[in-house]
């Protein structure tokens, strides 16, 4: 473990020398695939601008998905009775080995059902588990919070790429038409590949907790300095408005009719198939309404909930711009026609998962991500004979793989957490190091 603790130490200086920031990586990829499209697609440079700007604003609708993922997923995991049961749950370890074990267990359970919900309710069981169990190791707790971005997140119920193929009117529909969910995220191939990951990273945690005299501690002026969400009180004066904002009957309205819209939707179209991106921001949105009880309380969550979401609302208008690159000067199709030469019908499953995960290294985001990859990776598919929800699954598991050994999305835990990290990364490694061969031999047999 020492020796892991020094390559991620290695890998924090390399990151933070050399790595630049979101939008620096969206800037410079913006420029390479200007570049790409002009030397190697053939096309004018005037050409390249046009589509580009014009870009920009192909996309709107799925940033806005995107950004309500995040969104609802922060909003519920603001609300007491979520954070009643996440205090309950910390109560359920009982060694330190448990307590490890159960973080990674329930950080996984949780982003499968919503990854933002998953990144602010880990962070929160962080706190109470380490307040319960102070002979823990922190560091190894922290990063088991984070298992669930690595994991599970884009074989769930906030997956991006599978979601959006599921949903009516997505910017893919005229190629390969409406997937429903039971073609991707519950098939057997990947509700089996969810389980087995789950169940092997559950049991890796338990395995990595050090002995007690090597255990790392958290500091109590830490856990003091962990703040927790504070709802407004109600003002002493009374009016009308003011007994609106504090009662609970108008989000009680809104509750119930969103409950019975979601009730009817799912009855008239078969259940859980019906499930797609809009569906599930919905379902999340009413019970983060109906949770919060009262319209202030709400209000003051959405006002923490919004600051999270700077990073989506200023890139992905420049990841729609490569978009509009790879879609209107012929890139797709070269790009496309380099896949097909270096991949065989049985092998491209596994090839996808590959490059997904290299990329989503350098541009830490599923959602743009799969904006400027779905077309040539498509076009690729089609001359293979390969199915469209193959490709899906594979550029999603590819894309969670390195989640765990890249910083952007564990930001938020870390602040919470006050960590850095180079102080979790020697964990992430080994985490990163056993999920990656059970998964590429998953999509080698039966991808």
């Amino acid at each position: 473990m020492e020796t892991l603790v020094r390559i991620a130490e290695g890998l924090g200086r390399f990151s933070a020398r050399f790595v630049p920031s979101a939008f620096a990586i969206a800037v410079l990829l913006s420029l390479l695939t200007m570049g790409l499209a002009m030397g190697w697609a053939d096309a004018t440079p005037p050409k390249v601008l046009d589509s580009w700007g014009s870009g920009f604003w192909e996309l709107l609708t799925f940033s806005m998905q995107m950004a309500l993922v995040m969104f609802t997923g922060y909003l519920l995991a603001l609300t007491r009775p979520v954070r009643a049961v996440l205090e309950r749950v910390a109560g359920l370890a009982r060694t330190p080995r448990g307590a490890v074990a159960l973080m990674a267990f329930v950080s996984m359970a949780l982003a499968y059902i919503n990854w933002g919900l998953s990144l602010v309710a880990s962070a929160m069981l962080v706190r109470f588990m380490a307040r319960r169990r102070p002979d823990v190791d922190y560091r190894l707790l922290v990063a088991c919070a984070y298992f669930g971005l690595g994991a599970t997140w884009h074989a769930g119920l906030s997956a991006s790429a599978p979601l959006l193929v599921a949903t009516p009117g997505h910017f893919l529909e005229k190629s390969i038409g409406v997937l429903p969910i039971d073609r991707t995220l519950f098939s057997p191939f990947n509700l089996g590949l969810t389980v087995a990951v789950v169940g092997g990273l559950t049991l890796l945690a338990w395995a990595l907790h050090p002995r007690p005299e090597n255990v790392v501690r958290v500091d109590p002026a830490v856990l003091e300095k962990l703040g927790d969400f504070v709802p407004p009180e109600r003002p002493r004066e009374r009016s009308f408005a003011l007994w609106l904002d504090y009662s609970p009957l108008l989000n009680l309205i809104f509750g119930a009719l969103g409950l019975l819209w979601l009730g009817r939707h799912l009855w008239m179209n078969g259940g859980w198939r019906a499930l797609n991106l809009n569906v599930v921001n919905f379902t999340f949105l009413v019970l983060a309404v109906l949770l919060h009880a009262t319209p202030a309380r709400l209000l003051k969550a959405s006002e923490e909930a919004a600051s999270v979401l700077h990073g989506i609302v200023l890139q992905f208008p420049l990841y729609a711009g490569i978009y509009g690159i790879f879609k209107a000067t012929g890139l797709t199709d070269r790009i496309g026609e380099l896949f097909v030469s270096l991949s065989t019908r049985e092998t491209f499953p596994a090839i996808v998962y590959f490059y997904s995960g290299v990329v989503n290294y350098f541009v830490p985001s599923g959602g743009s991500k799969w904006a400027i990859e779905a077309p040539y990776l498509l076009n690729a598919a089609t001359t293979l004979g390969v199915a469209p929800e193959k490709v899906v699954l594979a550029y999603a598991w590819g894309d969670m793989a390195t989640d765990l050994i890249q910083p952007f999305w564990a930001l938020p835990l870390l602040a919470v957490a006050r960590l850095e990290f180079k102080d979790i990364l020697g964990f992430l490694l080994v985490a990163f190091l056993t999920y990656l061969p059970l998964v590429t031999l998953a999509f080698f047999l039966f991808g």
